[in-house]
Parts: structure tokens; sequence; C-alpha cells
């Protein structure tokens, strides 16, 4: 088997790389481990950034997202038994985020792949990159019980953090960056409507919540929990009754409960690699970084890396240059950087450490005054949450 662009991976990431790829007139072949129903019911992220929703739409895969997704023009702070809301539109001149649930994205991608795009090729398990450093890198296979070799004059490893791609990369020019965190996310699916028509991120003296969801019927809602916690000790109940001390207000507002249909746990770490390519080898996605999910940013981030790839790419084709590819780690980073930075702000903004101080707790209110009473401040926040620019 051979192609120019050998894709690893079918999530978000990989399945619109191949919808830019196709769009280009440059062939290329996913490979996915799971099948096709896993990919499609696999929950992740919820928030897109203005950015990533424009690139979906410009790739032709922005209809049903424009027709359920949830434009949301700001979120708010609640700290203090107090409400903040902050204005995106009016802090960016114009930019919001959309709520459109990660499973839907590779719905709407995987039908297009299907109805006209380069091979998908489902339970297809990647086994290894080889020859990264050379002008033609393989990725050995196996799918319905053989093994075979894709050839490729790229691949790009958009297999999560456990994926093959990254292990390309000779452990001699690698530098890892990272750091986790004494607590994660509970977080539950629940079918009751949205107790707030955008999302609330809440600092509390007992720790972080945060109220999202996933379509107007469909609540999703998180709770910081000490790390290593496990889903089942919290009765839903207990669940409910946390939430809504976190979520405590001096004003007449009331968070409504309803059946939880899914609880589990996400930790929370900091990882980057460097570099995000060796030879003819590319990593985007989590193959290549992984964020705590407090900014919304995991998503975005790997959306922006496959951008930075499809036009590289694309300028290779047109001009002849590898300048743009060359690039391609250098390019990603500078993005990639911001976003953790971000990130690790807004986690320690809003969550409080398991021997947090007296001293530690008045930071954390302060830095929230500010954001409230300063637009300068809020503006930051705002221009962050919404997307920092691709390239």
């Amino acid at each position: 088997m051979r192609t120019t662009v050998g894709i690893i991976g079918a999530g978000p990431a990989g399945l619109l790389l191949a919808r830019l790829l196709h769009n280009a007139g440059i062939d290329a072949v996913v490979l996915e481990s799971r099948d096709r129903a896993y990919v499609e019911r696999r929950q992740r992220a919820g928030i897109l950034e203005q950015g990533t929703a424009d690139v979906l739409r410009a790739a032709g895969a922005g209809e049903r997202m424009d027709r359920e997704g949830l434009r949301h023009d700001g979120i708010e702070l609640r700290f203090d038994r107090r409400r903040h809301r902050v204005d995106f539109p009016a802090l960016t001149g114009g930019r919001s985020v959309t709520v459109y649930a990660q499973t839907e994205v590779c719905k709407d991608l995987i039908a297009l792949q299907l109805q006209g795009g380069g091979p998908l090729l489902f339970e297809a398990e990647a086994l290894a990159v080889e020859d990264a450093g050379t002008d033609a890198p393989r990725i050995r296979f196996r799918h319905e019980g053989r093994e075979d070799v894709l050839e490729c004059a790229y691949v790009v490893g958009c297999d999560g953090f456990w994926g093959v791609a990254r292990k390309a990369i000779p452990a001699g020019l690698a530098r890892v960056f990272e750091r986790t965190y004494p607590f994660g996310w509970l977080g539950i699916l629940a079918d009751v409507p949205p107790s707030n028509d955008e999302l609330v991120y809440a600092r509390h003296d007992r720790g972080f919540a945060l109220l999202s969801m996933r379509s107007p019927a469909v609540s999703r809602l998180y709770l910081q929990v000490p790390d290593g916690t496990d889903a089942e000790t919290w009765s839903d109940e207990a669940i409910w009754d946390e939430l809504e001390r976190r979520f405590e207000t001096d004003d007449d507002w009331r968070l409504e409960r309803g059946p939880i249909t899914q609880k589990s746990v996400t930790p929370m770490r900091s990882y980057v690699h460097e570099p995000m390519r060796h030879g003819r080898v590319f990593l985007a996605g989590d193959a290549a970084h992984i964020v705590p999910p407090t900014g919304a940013k995991g998503l975005n981030l790997a959306v922006g890396d496959v951008v930075t790839f499809a036009r590289a790419l694309t300028h290779r084709q047109e001009t002849g240059s590898p300048q743009l590819l060359d690039a391609y780690s250098a390019t990603c980073l500078r993005r990639v950087w911001q976003a953790e930075r971000f990130s690790y702000d807004m986690t320690a903004l809003l969550h409080r450490a398991p021997a947090a101080t007296a001293f530690e707790d008045r930071l954390q209110l302060a830095r929230l005054e500010r954001i409230a009473s300063s637009r300068a401040a809020e503006t930051d926040l705002a221009e962050a949450y919404t997307g920092f620019p691709f390239g």
C-alpha cells in the first residue's frame, strides 16, 4: 500500500487532516485501531474555539455544527458566592466559541471521508513507524488479521499519548516537559437541561466545579476530586449535593437535578514533547502535548497542528519549498506553549490545592477580583479562551 500522507488515528485531528488534504488534492490514508462505533461514541472535548469552528466550515464539515451546535458568547466566573460574566465578543472583536461534542465532529468528518475521501481503515492497528529519518517512512500495521505496510512520503501521528508515532523520534533528540496535578475531575452526564445558558467556572473553598452541557437537554458537570478517586464511590445524590455547594450564590440561582447517565474521573496533567517532527514524521494533538481541561484547549490545539501541517505540505506541493514543513515544530510549539500557559493559569486560578494555605486562597480571590474589575485582565482571558491564531 502506498500514499502521500499516512495518518495514524481517526480522532478529530486525523480526520480533519484527511479532509484538508483531500480538499488540496493530496492523497492520504487513515489508520484507526478502533472500530467506527467506538470512535463515534468516544466522549472527549466539547468546546470549539472560533478558529476551529471556522476551519470546520471551510473544510465542508460545518453544516450540522452550525445547525445543532450552541454558540456561546461568554462564560461565567463564580467565586465568593458572586457571579461575573466574561463577554467574549465585546472583548475580542466579535469572537465566540461553539459547544459541539468531539463525538459529533468525528461523525461529520467520518461521513465526509467515506463519501469521497481517501481510504479510512478501522480496526487497523499501527504497530510501528519505520525509516522516520528517510524520504520514505513506512507504517507497519495489522488489519483484518494480517500485517501490512503503508509506504508514505510523510507520516502524521494523530494517535494520542499512547500511540506509536512519537516512538519514531529518537530519544536522544527529545525533550519532555510535564506536570501532574494532585487532583482530577469527576465528570457526569445528566439528562437535565443545563442550569445556565453558558459555562460556569466556580472557585470554592471545597474545590473547583464546572457547569457545561452537551445539548439543550443534556448537562455535563465536573467536580474537583483527589487524584485516584474512584467515580463509583460517589453516589448520585452526593454528587448533586456537592455541586450545589460549590455553585452557591447570593442570588436566587439554583441547580437543576436529573438522572445521571455516566460518571468518570479524568486525571489532570500538562505535557509537551519537543520536537514535534523528525524527518518526515510529524506529531499532532495528544501525541505531542496534553493540557489540563480547564482551558478547553486539547481538541483546539490538535486542530491547530493539522492546519499547520496541511498548509505547509500544500505550500511544498505548490512551490517546491520545504520551508514551512521545516518550521512545523517551531510554529506549532509557539501556540502549544501559549495554550499550556493559559490552561495552567486557569487551573491554578480555580482549583484548591490539597495543602493550600489561607494566603493562597486569598491570592486566588484577588486574581478573580482583578479579572472582574479590569478590562485588560478580562480581555486577556477572553482572547485566550476563544483561541490563539493558527500559524
